[in-house]
């Protein structure tokens, strides 16, 4: 049986993954007043166990690209599912500090493979001129993921399990509400392997799609480079210009979408005076992201179709939305909630329209043989910079330690001491004011690297 257009439902496979990872990683941020207090937390304990998760993920994002190009993109996929899936439902049983950090250490060494996976099924499925709209697809689904989330998990959380669900209540007793939010989540990615086992194949070994399809897949700025030749090695990988560009952009601005994950609802709370069930309106924050993933990609896709070359329309939807990045403090200083949450919805809305462009950027920049591997470092400085804001927002937000430091405190303090000393108590504010040039600095960085000469790679 043929499915025409079975691209786009490849791409439906990969948005529900996203969806799914983010649900799973999102579940520790949006419960993280309640988790807190049951496991007795301080918010320099919740960036640490913030920070096991990332240098997981960035330890994985070394060795996924290349466990993709070596394994294929079908059995890496259901490999990194399957993982973290497993490693969600384990966190249902944590009793501590220590047992969640093993927990979340090995839920980032699984959910970190998804995107270079995903970002080398774009490369195989779809010409450059539909690749960052398939990218802003799949990625929607990651914040389709963060928008259901706080709804259905404080669902979970408030829950009457004693009256309705006794044995959940006998299985978990206290916290039963968060840790079913994490049983039930992980169990859904084990249900998504199924229909990826049945669907998934490269598009020439693919029983389901059509003869029209393949040669439109295989158009001519597609077909210059093919997944046959050999991979690179790490040395020609490690000395390719572009990687470096694209990895200390990402490494820049990443930490923006990172904060708005993991410490946007500890905002809502802490100065703004929600409730756990109030920050339900996070919703607004994650839809504004799925629009801007989308729009970013489609509109970078327009310009390529008028004739423009990926590189630079790319560049130019990135010039775009860092130049609406500056909004950011006011998201500190008005009054309301309510305009609180439209400033932030402008910001993200910006903030996913650049990281569509950019994963965009890589893809075009890469040799599909090797986009796996390229991918996967420039994502690792994503990560190392997520870890260092999670370090400089906990001390901005906590001010001096009465407790022992911990080993991430003490390596950070070691390294940029005089820093964390200089901003320790600052609040929320001071690192709404950072945000505002991020952005900007990391298409500087590009432009002044040459990025914008650079001819795509098909």
């Amino acid at each position: 049986m043929k499915i025409k257009g079975m691209r786009w439902w490849i791409i439906v496979l990969v948005f529900l993954a996203a969806a799914l990872n983010y649900i799973d990683r999102q579940t520790l941020s949006l419960l993280a007043p309640t988790i807190q207090k049951d496991l007795s937390m301080d918010d320099r304990d919740y960036a640490n166990v913030l920070n096991v998760f990332l240098i997981a993920y960035t330890i994985a994002y070394l060795v996924s690209g290349k466990l993709v190009d070596k394994m294929g993109t079908r059995n890496s996929t259901l490999l990194f599912v399957i993982w973290w899936s497993i490693s969600n439902m384990l966190t249902a049983w944590v009793h501590g500090i220590k047992s969640m950090n093993v927990a979340r250490f090995s839920l980032g060494l699984g959910e970190a493979g998804i995107w270079p996976a995903a970002s080398k099924i774009v490369s195989e499925w779809f010409p450059s001129k539909e690749r960052a709209f398939a990218i802003g697809l799949y990625t929607m689904g990651s914040t389709i993921g963060a928008t259901i989330a706080p709804s259905m998990l404080n669902a979970l959380v408030s829950y009457n399990y004693a009256e309705k669900l006794p044995l959940a209540m006998t299985l978990f007793a206290q916290g039963t509400g968060w840790r079913m939010a994490f049983l039930l989540s992980g169990l859904a990615g084990l249900l998504w392997v199924i229909p990826w086992m049945i669907l998934y194949r490269k598009p020439r070994e693919n029983s389901f799609v059509t003869e029209e399809e393949i040669k439109h897949i295989d158009d001519a700025d597609n077909s210059s480079t093919t997944v046959d030749e050999p991979a690179w090695k790490w040395r020609q990988i490690l000395t390719y210009k572009p990687l470096w560009l694209l990895l200390f952009a990402r490494l820049l601005t990443d930490p923006v979408w990172f904060f708005y994950q993991s410490w946007f609802t500890k905002y809502l709370t802490a100065e703004r005076g929600l409730s756990q069930a109030q920050t339900s309106i996070t919703w607004m924050v994650y839809a504004a992201a799925g629009a801007g993933s989308l729009v970013g990609g489609w509109l970078s896709g327009v310009l390529i179709k008028r004739g423009m070359s990926p590189v630079k329309a790319r560049m130019l939807m990135m010039l775009a939305t860092a130049l609406l990045m500056p909004l950011s403090p006011f998201i500190a200083k008005v009054a309301g909630i309510s305009t609180t949450m439209a400033v932030t919805a402008v910001v993200v809305f910006a903030t996913l329209s650049w990281l569509i462009n950019i994963t965009a950027l890589i893809v075009d920049c890469s040799p599909k043989h090797s986009v796996g591997s390229i991918f996967s470092i420039v994502a690792a400085g994503s990560t190392l910079g997520a870890i260092i804001m999670n370090m400089i927002v906990a001390n901005m937000v906590s001010g001096p330690s009465s407790k022992p430091l911990g080993f991430l405190d003490q390596a950070f303090k070691a390294i940029i001491g005089p820093l964390l000393d200089t901003i320790s108590g600052k609040g929320y504010s001071a690192w709404f004011l950072v945000m505002a040039f991020l952005h900007p600095a990391a298409l500087l960085l590009l432009w002044l690297g040459g990025i914008n000469r650079k001819q795509a790679v098909a």
